[in-house]
């Protein structure tokens, strides 16, 4: 085995221990040392491997949901799209998730880390807020990027705020968010304010 076969398979066997723990605990609760411990590996490895329990978690999110979104914004990006198009690409994937008893808990989790940690290091595109800024500044005529990117983070904070309800979301509350994120991405015209 290669060293970089072990490392790859060391950074998997960490990702699966702290999701492992996570489905009996918090991220609160939720200690390196017994994520290494879980994975047979070296106590310092998450350490080596992601520099931090924050970025652990980050990664493992990135790791288990982005493939979800890949396509979604593979097909944003392919042609022009309205701002609901933009809200039901953040929207949809979520629910899905949210619906499905084996995948709830991490969409909890995203939600309950994005609001706890709101730096937090990430490296994946659905959390790119620039990619979500361009589409923004495509649909929204006269919107310049930084006024995206605030939008946006606005947006991506209420979301997560109803996601950390202990309960699926009905389905109004899901219609009521869609129409209350919309109206806050289009915005104003600036001559009506």
């Amino acid at each position: 085995m290669t060293t970089e076969t072990s490392t790859a398979g060391t950074r998997a066997r960490l990702l699966d221990a702290a999701e492992e723990l996570l489905a009996r605990g918090t991220y609160d609760t939720l200690s390196v040392r017994a994520v290494c411990s879980t994975a047979g590996a070296n106590p310092a490895a998450v350490h080596y491997h992601f520099g931090s329990k924050e970025r652990l978690i980050a990664a493992l999110l990135e790791d288990r949901l982005e493939p979800i979104w890949v396509s979604v914004l593979d097909g944003l990006a392919a042609s022009p799209v309205t701002v609901r198009e933009i809200v039901d690409a953040l929207i949809d994937p979520l629910m899905r998730l949210q619906a499905d008893a084996s995948t709830a808990p991490r969409v909890r989790l995203l939600a309950e880390f994005v609001l706890a940690h709101p730096r937090a290091e990430w490296a994946g595109r659905w959390s790119d807020l620039d990619g979500w800024a361009t589409l923004l500044t495509a649909a929204v005529p006269d919107l310049d990027v930084e006024h995206a990117r605030r939008r946006l983070r606005f947006a991506f904070t209420v979301l997560m705020t109803e996601l950390t309800a202990p309960h699926t979301l009905s389905p109004d509350t899901v219609e009521a968010l869609r129409e209350f994120l919309t109206a806050g991405l289009a915005g104003l015209p600036k001559d009506s304010l």
